[in-house]
């Protein structure tokens, strides 16, 4: 058995494509969840320069139904995208919430996907073909998270309220901070 050994771990920004494309779909998510509790919403979410595409499966009153988009929810759609990028602080050339290109490729939930969720004998049961990822706790750190991950988490949250505050306005959006310890036993 070792006795000592180094762990990594990686934290991205708020500004990282992979975590801007997160908060887009969680954006969306609850949009479609505000105007129907039981809607049914598989979104994703590709970033890269100036563009932003949606693709995903989706069912709602109120949103859409019938192979149709219920009227208004396409311009919610685009403004709260473009509003999440706004918050997040894209606003230079290379990615600017007002001029990147939007294409929402959102449709109506298969019909197959439908059965499975709707037909399901418990409906907390019914799922379609998205999962739910987990972690462990530790006592390592007072958010109970790897002290590794937790310290890689910590100094991208201050780079952040650096940056919002205007206290660091040299740093943009996009970040990563990564952490090693040694660990003994």
């Amino acid at each position: 058995m070792r006795k000592s050994f180094l762990f990594t771990s990686e934290s991205v920004s708020e500004g990282h494509p992979d975590k801007v494309a997160d908060q887009i779909s969680d954006t969306i998510v609850d949009l479609f969840l505000a105007k129907d509790p039981q809607a049914r919403i598989a979104c994703e979410t590709l970033t890269t320069t100036q563009l932003v595409v949606l693709a995903g499966e989706i069912r709602g009153k109120g949103i859409y139904e019938n192979d149709q988009w219920a009227d208004g929810v396409l311009d919610e759609i685009e403004a709260a995208v473009r509003n999440t990028v706004k918050e997040i602080g894209y606003e230079q050339s290379g990615f600017h919430w007002n001029e990147f290109r939007f294409e929402n490729n959102l449709h109506g939930q298969s019909a197959e996907i439908a059965m499975g969720v709707d037909e399901s004998g418990n409906k907390d049961e019914g799922a379609g073909d998205q999962g739910i990822m987990f972690g462990y706790a530790t006592d390592e750190t007072p958010g109970l998270m790897p002290a590794t991950l937790y310290y890689s988490h910590k100094i991208l949250e201050r780079m952040a309220a650096d940056r919002h505050s205007g206290a660091a306005p040299f740093l943009e959006p996009d970040a990563k901070s990564q952490v090693t310890l040694q660990y003994e036993n």
